[in-house]
């Protein structure tokens, strides 16, 4: 006769994928785009490009982004900006959208002046302005 351990419950078994997040944590990250607050009212609008410019200068240069992860794109002229270092008007524009409980923006420069401005949160960038004279952060000129 073999004896046998009685069981009080039935074990679940679910079995689970040990993930090492320092794994995915050290991969690249590549940036995503969202439009959902995207500004079409203010100042830096983006209904005041032409739609054939938009197609032939803005477009080509956000998917060049694309093939580039965060610490690539971050450093080579675009940055993260502080909001209290934004212009006034900047920082007005962002209280109107109710957006300025954010810390950072983040400006993606296109050419010498223009630029797109967002909320990067992880690898996602929220589309927020198109500032085609640099003015939602002028430059400060040296030597003036």
């Amino acid at each position: 006769m073999v004896k046998r351990a009685k069981r009080k419950q039935n074990p679940r078994f679910i079995k689970q994928p040990r993930r090492d997040p320092s794994l995915t944590a050290s991969l690249p990250s590549y940036p995503v785009w969202q439009t959902g607050v995207i500004d079409l009212d203010g100042p830096w609008s983006w209904k005041k490009i032409e739609l054939n410019y938009f197609f032939s200068n803005i477009l080509p240069k956000i998917q060049g982004f694309e093939s580039m992860n965060w610490n690539e794109i971050l450093g080579r002229n675009s940055h993260e900006v502080r909001v209290d270092q934004i212009g006034k008007k900047a920082q007005k524009r962002l209280v109107d959208l109710n957006l300025d409980d954010f810390e950072k923006l983040v400006s993606l420069r296109l050419t010498g002046k223009q630029r797109v401005w967002g909320i990067k949160i992880n690898n996602v960038f929220k589309i927020l302005w198109w500032d085609p004279n640099h003015e939602v952060y002028p430059s400060k000129l040296r030597n003036t």
